[in-house]
């Protein structure tokens, strides 16, 4: 899946070899809301749409992977439709989908984390393991942090052994050496996109990485200040992990613009220390693509940046099937 200002275009490697594209307009939301394109605003919006666009991307991709198994199978004549992502996900199940992705990612990231670290500083400091644990003590938060990063760490393990979910961190790596080829100028094809990294500063791995490290230093400076000794026990650690909740509006802004940074400036010897943990943390979420999935990557890029008017007639591989033109209307 590849996004520009105005398009947003997807590309599936069908069980017969070819290459189905779908693609449509684009709106971000800095547009509709203009006051979202101010710097350390557009990093929440950012997020919440890359949210919506990963799950268009899965609805679009499991439907042309469940008309082809059918076709298979001998359910259909071998006519799947041209464009199997329509009748995808309905918003309301999207909608659903996200909000539930949204709370199990609130209770794995930002409460587990919270009770985990109040148990192992009460663990520590010799006080009953469900007293009241300093919330504001800077040791808290980095214990809070590196729970969050074992956690994640520990489930893209876990899912790693999926062999689907393996050939998803390859075209994830696909995705990163085709952008690579475009920044350097180079021709959209397979023999160049193969040389470059698989690993990207600007990657939403990066982003999420970086989520935690900026957290764990605004909690441990804004915490001291929130009144929280009036409150004993798990509610008191309740109130402190619900307050986190809408800190991530700004913790996600600034993180947006450490990573603008670091790919504007990737030879900054400065930046590129800070980009380490983030590109660590892509070796768990890439994997080395084949020459196929580079195809499909680029593909996706190639009809992105076609809708964009920045390259005119490219020379898409072999196989690709494009969405049917839009029908010009008639005059009456």
């Amino acid at each position: 899946m590849m996004r520009g200002p105005v398009a947003m275009c997807m590309a599936v490697r069908r069980l017969d070899g070819s290459i189905l594209v779908e693609d449509g307009n684009w709106v971000p939301l800095v547009k509709r809301i203009p006051v979202l394109r101010w710097p350390f605003l557009r990093g929440a919006a950012v997020m919440v749409e890359a949210m919506v666009n990963g799950m268009q991307a899965l609805s679009f991709s499991a439907n042309v992977a469940a008309a082809d198994e059918a076709a298979r199978n001998g359910e259909t004549d071998g006519d799947a439709p041209k464009n199997p992502g329509e009748g995808g996900l309905s918003k309301a199940s999207m909608g659903l989908s996200m909000g539930l992705a949204m709370l199990l990612g609130i209770g794995l990231f930002i409460y587990l984390p919270h009770f985990t670290a109040g148990l192992t500083m009460n663990l520590a400091t010799g006080q009953p393991l469900l007293g009241d644990a300093d919330l504001s003590h800077p040791a808290f938060h980095v214990v809070t942090g590196l729970v969050k990063i074992s956690i994640f760490v520990g489930y893209i393990l876990l899912i790693s052994r999926m062999a689907d979910i393996r050939r998803v961190f390859e075209y994830h790596g696909a995705e990163h050496k085709a952008i690579y080829t475009w920044e350097a100028q180079e021709p959209l094809d397979v023999e160049h996109a193969r040389a470059h990294s698989r690993l990207h500063p600007r990657c939403g791995t990066a982003f999420l990485a970086f989520v935690i490290l900026v957290a764990v230093t605004m909690f441990a400076v804004v915490f001291p200040f929130i009144p929280l000794d009036e409150l004993e026990g798990w509610r008191r650690f309740a109130v402190g992990a619900s307050i986190k909740i809408p800190m991530l509006f700004p913790i996600a802004g600034i993180s947006y613009e450490f990573i603008r940074w670091a790919g504007k400036y990737k030879d900054n010897p400065v930046l590129k220390v800070m980009s380490w943990p983030g590109l660590a943390m892509q070796k768990l979420t890439t994997r080395e693509p084949d020459d196929p999935q580079l195809e499909v990557a680029l593909t996706s890029l190639l009809r992105a940046l076609e809708i964009e008017g920045i390259v005119e007639e490219p020379e898409y591989p072999t196989g690709v099937v494009l969405p049917d033109p839009e029908p010009v209307p008639q005059e009456s």
